[in-house]
Formats: structure tokens, sequence, C-alpha cells
């Protein structure tokens, strides 16, 4: 970034005027932080979210893999790890920030926590989410990537796991990589299915969220999946 005049350097801009004073490109070039002969780092920056930021920006880089990555001008292996890396802080920093306000009465709470992990997902993966009496999140347990069906998704060992780690209530969660949030007809036998085993082990099923493009359906919310009474 040497040949960049002294005021349109990025690492320079930012100690005189803060990050919030540096564009996406900008602030991406920071951590790529060198070029190539032809190609300087803002200008790597700039095709990265050129070619797949068209939609929403620098969250592109939440979907991207190592292989795009370093099919890009610029981009080898250092880069591309130190871009991965970040996009994989911002992913936890936020669900990290969103714990305390999980309430197992509360779908958009339990929702907006696990959005960040789910919601750019390119294949289906589903999660059981166990709570205790106090509603405070003791485990989380990733059941299937692929396609999420009744047949993949065992209640053996969705339970074991419950009762492994002394769960009293567990939610479901799984994502749609169309970002249509709406349950299909697989998606209502499998929670009918698990709610069923739930209730014979006295733990519970209290919803089924399936995550979209940065929106949710809640089966509790839509009256699909009906708590026990009181909770």
């Amino acid at each position: 970034m040497t040949s960049l005049p002294l005021s349109e350097r990025p690492y320079e801009r930012c100690l005189k005027y803060g990050p919030a004073a540096l564009s996406d490109a900008e602030l991406l070039a920071v951590l790529i932080r060198t070029g190539t002969r032809s190609l300087s780092a803002v200008d790597a920056a700039r095709n990265l979210i050129a070619t797949y930021g068209k939609r929403d920006g620098l969250a592109c880089l939440m979907r991207l893999s190592r292989t795009e990555l370093m099919a890009l001008p610029g981009f080898g292996p250092v880069k591309t790890v130190g871009v991965l890396a970040a996009a994989e802080l911002c992913r936890r920093m936020a669900k990290t920030t969103r714990r305390p306000e999980i309430s197992l009465k509360d779908p958009a709470s339990i929702a907006a926590y696990f959005m960040e992990d789910l919601c750019y997902l390119p294949r289906e993966e589903m999660r059981a989410v166990m709570f205790d009496t106090r509603n405070r999140l003791l485990h989380e347990e990733t059941l299937s990537r692929g396609t999420v069906n009744a047949s993949l998704v065992s209640p053996r060992e969705v339970f074991l796991e419950a009762l492994r780690c002394g769960a009293v209530y567990l939610v479901l969660l799984h994502n749609h990589p169309s970002g249509d949030p709406t349950p299909s007809e697989a998606d209502k036998v499998l929670t009918r299915r698990l709610a069923e085993a739930g209730s014979l082990m006295h733990i519970p099923v209290m919803d089924h969220i399936i995550i979209g493009d940065h929106c949710y359906t809640s089966f509790r919310e839509e009256g699909l999946l009906k708590p026990p009474a009181g909770i």
C-alpha cells in the first residue's frame, strides 16, 4: 500500500482518524495487509466486495469459503486465513453479546443468539439446545448437517445428550439456506416426532426455530408446538 498517497493509506488513516473513518474496502485492506505487484491491498479488498458483496456488503465474508477466497486475485493462504479468522471473530462476538438476553419464553432472543451461526450456512444444519430448571442455556449439540428430516435425526441421540447434560427443556433450531424460514411438512413431522419423544422422557421440546435470511419462524409463536402449561 506504499504506492498509495499517504492520505489514502488505510493504516495511516486509521491511526489518525480512527477505524470508523475507513470505508469497507479500507477496513478489509487493513486485514489483508499487503497487495501484489499489480494490485494494492485496497484494490484486492474492493474486488472481493464487488465480486461477492453485491447483495450484503461485508456480510459476504460470513458466507465465503477458503476456496472462494483463494480464487480471488491477491489472495493466498495467509490473507485468506486472516479474513476467515476475522469473520469468525465477528460471529463469536455477536453471539457472546446476546447470551445474557436468552430466555426460554422468548423465541426472538434464542433466534437472535443463533442467527449469525446459522443464517449464512450453505447447507441445512440442525441443533438441539438444552436448558436447565432456571431456563439457562446448558449446551448446544449439532444433530445433523445436510438435509434435515425425521430419518436422519435420531430421538435416541437427542435425548441421551439431553440426559447427559442434565437438561430439563429442549429447543430445536435449524436453518433454511433459501432464506425463507417457512416450515416444510418434513419440518413439522420431525418436530412432532421429537416432541412426542420429549414428552415420554419428561424433557419437553419447547420450540423449533427455523432460521432464514436474518429472520426466523418459531413453532411456538405460530401455534405449531404447544409447551407444557405454565412454561
